[in-house]
């Protein structure tokens, strides 16, 4: 995951990357470090079981900076404390 990231932010310059992907991907990412901020679209259907989309020390290096409301979808962006 590191280096794929690391291969997005040389090829982007300085351009922001983003990285679209589910529940794994973003644990997989906060877990390595690299991320700014986190944007998470809610959708009021779950299909499955599910997966729990992040654990408290997630939660705890947070900072909600945006929650916007389209149709039945919700946004939420997050900024990562420093």
């Amino acid at each position: 995951m590191e280096s794929a990231v690391a291969q997005a932010k040389a090829a982007a310059r300085d351009k922001a990357v983003q990285v679209v992907g589910g529940v794994s991907i973003a644990q997989q990412l906060l877990g390595a470090g690299p991320v700014d901020e986190l944007h998470v679209d809610i959708m009021p259907v779950f299909l499955g079981s599910g997966f729990r989309s992040f654990e408290g020390s997630v939660l705890k290096s947070v900072e909600k900076i945006n929650v916007q409301e389209v149709g039945a979808r919700t946004s939420l962006r997050f900024r990562m404390k420093q």
